[in-house]
């Protein structure tokens, strides 16, 4: 590909901005509805930890502008996310929240600066073994990031918690990134491979949520028609058993040698009672 500088730069943008909004939906799904179950915090605090070794990287090698602030951005948004998943899932206060969140980016943000000082001179004359040793590092954050977010939806059996839409955006800001790289005077193969892995491990977790979500919620359907279905027999048994009334007084009379009718009275014969009186004056 020819060298475009322009191209690059706008390319560069387009990444940017993808990865500037990217966490902006998983922020405010996990603000809405005070939950972050699925969302796994390890990813989004390594993620937050491969973004400064990839800060150290792109601001050495001097890549486009927009390469350079995508990193902070994104690493800044993860640690939003990692807050929010000790306020909602850890349940530790909003007070605390916001102490863990400035003292994680106060310690990232001086350790990435201290990096770039002490890689930079040895980059100058000729040394980019430190330089490279950021590159790739970023990139096996970044892909071990996803592993406990795997197992979040292997543990749920569908993607919970985590926003499409983030993963979308997500996705084409690291395709964006990418064709940003097309067009350098020389592709960078370590950027290459760290916005290609974003690129293969975000496609993975969409293809699951389009794959298991409808699965899941198909399941939850027949549950519930079954579950419906077991209260209905319930409640019919219930309405039975209360319909039936407990036998007369009239049902209950004693049955005559086993022959199912009523034992009735034998009425006295007149001439059999004068007999009796006649007897009883003799």
């Amino acid at each position: 590909m020819p060298v475009n500088s322009v191209a690059e730069n706008v390319l560069g943008t387009i990444g940017t901005i993808c990865w500037t909004a990217q966490l902006v939906p998983q922020v405010w799904k996990s603000y809405r509805s005070k939950s972050t179950e699925g969302l796994s915090p390890w990813m989004v605090l390594l993620w937050s930890i491969s973004a400064v070794f990839l800060g150290v990287y792109v601001i050495v090698q001097d890549l486009n502008i927009p390469l350079i602030i995508q990193p902070q951005l994104f690493g800044a948004l993860c640690l939003a996310s990692w807050s929010q998943c000790q306020c909602y899932g850890n349940k530790q206060s909003f007070k605390a929240c916001i102490i863990m969140f400035l003292g994680m980016a106060t310690f990232l943000g001086g350790f990435e600066t201290a990096m770039i000082f002490a890689v930079k001179p040895s980059y100058e004359h000729g040394n980019d073994r430190p330089t490279m040793f950021f590159g790739i590092a970023a990139s096996v954050l970044l892909t071990i990031g996803f592993i406990p977010q795997y197992h979040e939806i292997w543990k749920h059996c569908e993607v919970i918690g985590l926003s499409i839409t983030f993963m979308a955006i997500d996705f084409f800001g690291g395709v964006f990134s990418n064709l940003s790289l097309v067009f350098k005077p020389e592709f960078d193969v370590v950027a290459g491979v760290a916005y290609s892995l974003i690129i293969v491990l975000d496609l993975v977790v969409i293809l699951a949520a389009l794959i298991l979500n409808p699965r899941a919620r198909r399941q939850r359907r027949r549950e519930a028609l079954l579950s419906d279905a077991e209260t209905g027999d319930s409640r019919d048994l219930a309405d039975g058993h209360q319909t039936t009334t407990a036998p007369s007084e009239a049902e209950t009379a004693v049955v005559v040698h086993g022959t199912g009718q009523p034992d009735e009275p034998k009425p006295v014969a007149g001439g059999d009672l004068h007999e009796k009186r006649a007897g009883d004056g003799g």
